[in-house]
């Protein structure tokens, strides 16, 4: 199910291109793996330990239930970001990483305004258009 933009504005405090690829990322694992959100998931993220790139992490949350409080969602230093999904249940995980001509876009943005601006454009993008998926059974 997508999240709608306000209730992650509301949560995060602000619209950005890493808030929403981390929507993104998680309902697309959810999709591919056939989890649910919540419980039975866990996610690992490397390369989100400063912001903005951080903002990552608060899509992921809300978008698979993972969450710090059940313990279920862990980060790790890295320079490239990747998520690993792994539903304990049925014994799948996922590989999310970003498209390298996404990463260069990202790395151009000028403001909070080109920020945002591309975040609504990436909103409405199809998974595999900024994703590299793997999927590891």
């Amino acid at each position: 199910m997508k999240i709608n933009l306000k209730e992650a504005i509301k949560f995060h405090g602000h619209l950005g291109p890493y808030l929403v690829l981390g929507l993104l990322a998680g309902e697309t694992a959810l999709k591919k793996l056939k989890s649910k959100k919540y419980f039975g998931l866990k996610v690992s993220v490397w390369g989100a330990n400063k912001k903005p790139k951080s903002c990552l992490v608060d899509g992921l949350q809300l978008s698979t239930g993972a969450t710090y409080g059940k313990g279920n969602i862990h980060k790790y230093n890295s320079r490239i970001i990747k998520i690993l999904f792994f539903d304990k249940n049925r014994n799948r995980r996922l590989t999310i990483a970003l498209k390298k001509d996404l990463i260069f876009k990202l790395n151009t943005l000028k403001g909070h305004r080109d920020s945002e601006a591309f975040a609504k454009k990436l909103y409405n993008l199809k998974p595999l258009k900024v994703f590299d998926l793997q999927s590891i059974t």
